[in-house]
């Protein structure tokens, strides 16, 4: 008998329910194609079943046909991207996830008050890219504690920082500790405005490393919630994979092995997740339990165009 224990929360979090339910009702109203600048969100089968529905997802914007609507991934775009979408007369749904926008809106304030902006994020991560591009003035992109050390800000008096919202309170602690200790005059958000989805999750799979030997991780490889998830079962001492449905599923992996943590990142969907629990059945029993944890109810609005869609 194989113990699945499933973390609670786990999966869709608000911001990507809302970005992709914005493609479903951009379908359902102005009909296929759609275009959408980069993947909604970071997972594949999400994405594969948008494009089976009518969806185009392209890189750049000179993809798409003139007039063509257009949506913006849950990550956010630059500022320049916006200017791009309406010198070329595109009409845009914005999907960018509320809490993404929050953390442009800080950092466009620090900005204004003449600061220079220190981001803890990830190089390369679509949302840090839509982030820098929307603040109008110097940003110091910081990644490790390492990376403080080296920063060379023009205005070390006048700094502030802002954090890509799928990095937890607990992933940033130690750097923003570290800008503190190097810059004492800096300035940054309240602890609470980091992503809620981020940290909850992370806070379920450290529950859920101490009730099972093994974690498995329902997500992209392009994701860096689900990624981070898998570190943190590593960094607790437990085998962890990450996985993006059964077939990924190896039998070697559960030699001696009598419980399984069964989580998936904030862009995987639930069907992925109960796909899962079915491939372990083909290693023998399976009984299935749900840990206590967080019940997230948090919704946000649609874009007005879509309100009644």
């Amino acid at each position: 008998m194989l113990r699945v224990v499933l973390a609670q929360p786990r999966g869709f979090c608000a911001g990507v329910e809302r970005a992709i339910e914005i493609v479903e009702r951009a379908l359902k109203k102005y009909g296929p194609p759609i275009y959408v600048r980069h993947e909604i969100v970071h997972n594949r089968h999400v994405v594969e079943d948008l494009r089976t529905r009518g969806a185009i997802f392209v890189d750049e914007l000179d993809e798409i046909p003139p007039g063509a609507m257009t949506i913006f991934s849950a990550h956010g775009v630059a500022k320049r991207v916006e200017e791009v979408a309406r010198e070329r007369g595109l009409p845009v749904i914005d999907a960018t996830c509320p809490l993404v926008a929050k953390v442009h809106a800080e950092g466009r304030r620090y900005a204004g008050q003449g600061r220079e902006i220190v981001l803890v994020g990830h190089a390369g991560h679509a949302e840090v890219e839509g982030t820098i591009g929307q603040i109008p003035g110097t940003v110091h992109l910081v990644q490790t504690v390492e990376d403080v050390a080296t920063l060379n800000p023009g205005t070390p008096d006048r700094l502030s920082y802002i954090t890509q919202t799928t990095l937890s309170v607990d992933d940033t602690r130690g750097i923003i500790a570290a800008l503190k200790a190097r810059f004492p005059a800096i300035v940054g958000p309240d602890v609470r405005d980091i992503c809620y989805a981020t940290q909850n999750r992370q806070q379920a799979v450290r529950d859920l490393a101490r009730a099972v030997d093994l974690i498995l991780v329902v997500g992209s490889r392009n994701s860096s919630n689900s990624n981070r998830l898998r570190e943190i079962g590593e960094e607790l001492g437990k085998p962890a994979y990450l996985i993006d449905d059964a077939s990924a599923l190896q039998p070697a992996w559960f030699a001696g092995i009598a419980s399984v943590g069964l989580t998936a990142g904030a862009s995987a969907p639930e069907m992925l997740v109960q796909g899962v629990i079915d491939g372990l059945r083909r290693f023998g029993e399976v009984e299935v339990s749900t840990l206590d944890g967080v019940a997230e109810d948090v919704r946000f609005r649609f874009p007005a165009e879509l309100a009644d869609a």
